[in-house]
């Protein structure tokens, strides 16, 4: 038994959990979400809480039963708050901008870069240097984010590229002419 797996997940007012069987259902203010669901696990909801079951008769790998509590609590928290990831591009000339549904970044390469924005995201762009992406699924928000991110990772010597808002960039001494020293 996972010690995780047995903690409850305390559901929002206006989140509703479901299951069929084969998939869990969650519904909340900000949209649906589903999931497939593993044979041998079970989803009880009570007094506002979602409890996460393994079948002991059912032979399952270990960590299954945390998985599966840490993907419906993520799941319950993006359908009642969302999840957002936001990005900044450091470099001179750098911008974003946001056109129907694509993302087009300039960032120092001869060709146009556009991204088409996958449903469920929504992005916006503060300040033409500031990504913002949002959505109700968190794999797809980061997933999303991480490609954008790939077109221009920050460089390790002036720091300029695309980062997360947060995002340490660890910057290396660059080549240091040699003192010339008097022979002897």
């Amino acid at each position: 038994m996972s010690r995780l797996g047995k903690m409850p997940i305390n559901l929002p007012s206006g989140v509703e959990v479901k299951t069929d069987g084969k998939n869990i259902h969650v519904k909340g203010p900000k949209g649906t979400l589903s999931y497939p669901l593993e044979e041998g696990i079970t989803i009880k909801v009570a007094d506002g809480q979602a409890i996460v079951e393994k079948n002991e008769k059912i032979e399952l790998p270990k960590p299954t039963h945390g998985l599966y509590r840490a993907l419906l609590n993520t799941m319950v928290e993006g359908v009642s708050k969302g999840f957002e990831v936001k990005l900044s591009m450091v470099g001179v000339g750098y911008r974003a901008a946001v056109q129907g549904n694509k993302v087009d970044l300039q960032v120092g390469l001869s060709h146009p870069t556009q991204i088409p924005i996958p449903k469920g995201v929504s992005v916006a762009v503060d300040k033409s240097v500031t990504i913002i992406i949002t959505g109700i699924d968190k794999q797809l928000v980061g997933q999303f984010a991480a490609i954008v991110r790939a077109v221009k990772p920050p460089e390790p010597y002036k720091g300029k590229g695309i980062r997360y808002e947060n995002e340490y960039v660890r910057k290396k001494a660059g080549k240091a002419a040699k003192a010339k020293t008097a022979a002897g």
